[in-house]
């Protein structure tokens, strides 16, 4: 199979960020994209060679929970500080920049973590339009000290003499406190005055315009060839079966493997929405005894994925095979999936954890793979749907994974355990959607823990299953809250579960944040 590149030529203005290992490394990209610049993640030591090739209009350093002065710590290529392009360096970004030009970088006499509050001293481009008081998120134990004579201090906090600084002759910038996260009171502001006053970046990155290039760019490599899509329901798939329904219209197969653990009544609602919005063809298989069966006994999270990932592909290629004349095949694999896997050619190497559906079809499958979807964030591939006419219900419905409830049945995965909780995952969407909670939340479900608890039930005492409730919020997906759930609801779903789930006797809310903890339980 021929190696996957993305379709589309990336738009002239490029912002790329090196990934040096911090948590929201992911959400920087996600920042500048807001500002309708196209930004990508590549790895920490990307030589200045390959950065000159990609003609970027800016460089942004990341964070890291590594030390500057640490064996083994990441570090960049020391040419990039004189390619002349504006480099803005974030936390452990702007240390590693500040070492380069002659600062040193200690540990601090008090570590910052959490808000903290910060004052602008000078005058800057980078500050243009920021009140001089502002609250910024820190999260560092060491800091620049001994600034060098050709640095300017922009602002500090209490306990941080430099907590923004820029170089006098240099367009190299430095925020010792992180811009992307939330809690920086103006950290679209700075980010925004970076990408554009200072890289010069117009923002004509759109979606509308990006669909348009897409569909184009699509007819051309397909011809007249078929397409197989593979179909799971969600919004990722759906999306790119419109994309390219619009494009090649009935040159389209999907396919859409029932694995046995999807949410309740979620074949029948994939194949009602399809014959509403597609005119194609459909193909659905039903895989589910032979899903059950390879999983039997597996508790491991990562070999769960892996055979969920395994089978989907034999049954998949099982099923494409048959289809005439089919010379490619498309899946939503999105940006994040791509760089938690460490599929990106310039992007960090590191995997987070296993995607099925990236780089997982082997190549005696005989397709070239089709991945319209790749460099785009969750919220820009909901943007693109709505523009191409997909109904609310489908757009704004809650992710659900891959492998679906294999990964939120902890332990075995068994018909009995996933019935459990099948039933239990809607009652929690239905009573959100009642208390009209839905759509102010990104993501809810159950999960069935491995163990059991000791209940009474009437004058019995029982020893029964747990569901956790999990209900976050979030703008990107790269980090999230935990939903403050109103106690007259938890209340509503843990009564429903316990009195018409069987088997079950008690329930738990999950109050725990991205990070520290992941949005899925494995």
């Amino acid at each position: 199979m021929s190696q996957a590149v993305p379709l589309v030529v990336p738009d002239e203005e490029l912002i790329l960020v090196l990934d040096f290992g911090g948590q929201t490394a992911q959400l920087i990209a996600r920042r500048v994209r807001e500002q309708h610049v196209f930004c990508q993640l590549v790895r920490h030591n990307l030589s200045a060679a390959r950065i000159r090739e990609l003609n970027p209009k800016g460089l942004i350093l990341s964070g890291s929970p590594a030390s500057v002065y640490g064996e083994g710590s990441p570090q960049p290529d020391p040419e990039i500080f004189q390619l002349g392009i504006p480099i803005l360096g974030i936390c452990y970004g702007m240390q590693v920049s500040c070492a380069d030009q002659g600062s040193e970088v200690k540990p601090g006499h008090s570590r910052e973590f959490g808000r903290t509050a910060c004052h602008v001293q000078e005058p800057s481009v980078l500050f243009d339009g920021v009140p001089s008081d502002i609250t910024v998120w820190m999260s560092h134990g060491d800091q620049v000290q001994n600034l060098s004579e050709h640095f300017i201090s922009l602002a500090a906090t209490e306990t941080c003499p430099f907590a923004a600084v820029r170089h006098d002759s240099k367009p190299l910038f430095g925020l010792q406190f992180h811009p992307e996260v939330t809690h920086t009171e103006f950290g679209g502001k700075l980010l925004a005055n970076f990408v554009k006053h200072i890289c010069g970046c117009r923002g004509t990155w759109q979606i509308g315009s990006f669909i348009e290039r897409e569909v184009a760019a699509i007819r051309e490599r397909v011809g007249q060839n078929r397409v197989i899509c593979g179909l799971s329901g969600g919004v990722d798939s759906s999306v790119v079966a419109a994309l390219l329904y619009r494009a090649i219209g009935t040159q389209l197969s999907c396919i859409f493997v029932d694995n046995g653990m999807l949410r309740k009544g979620e074949s029948d609602a994939v194949r009602e929405r399809f014959s509403r919005h597609f005119k194609t063809d459909l193909h659905v298989v039903d895989a589910r005894d032979r899903f059950l069966s390879e999983l039997k006994g597996v508790t491991e999270p990562q070999r769960k994925r892996k055979i969920i990932g395994r089978v989907f592909i034999e049954v998949f290629r099982s099923e494409a095979v048959s289809i005439k004349d089919a010379k490619f095949l498309a899946q939503g694999t999105l940006y994040p999936d791509v760089i938690e896997s460490g599929g990106a050619p310039d992007g960090p190497a590191v995997a987070i954890k296993h995607h099925h559906n990236v780089g997982g079809l082997p190549e005696e499958l005989g397709f070239e793979l089709i991945e319209p979807l790749r460099d785009l964030f969750k919220d820009e591939v909901r943007q693109m749907g709505l523009q191409l006419g997909l109904p609310d219900e489908l757009i704004w419905r809650h992710p659900f994974p891959g492998p679906g409830l294999g990964v939120r049945c902890l332990g075995e995965i068994r018909e009995d355990r996933l019935s459990t909780l099948r039933e239990a995952d809607a009652i929690v969407i239905d009573e959100l959607k009642k208390a009209g909670l839905y759509r102010a939340i990104q993501q809810a479900f159950a999960v069935l823990l491995p163990v059991q608890s000791v209940g009474v039930m009437g004058d019995d005492r029982t020893y029964q299953d747990v569901i956790a409730v999990r209900a976050v919020t979030t703008d990107d997906f790269m980090t999230a809250d935990w939903f403050h759930m109103p106690y007259d609801v938890m209340e509503r779903i843990s009564t429903r579960i316990t009195n018409g789930v069987r088997g079950v006797n008690r329930v738990v809310y999950d109050v725990s944040s991205k990070p520290p903890s992941t949005i899925e339980w494995e």
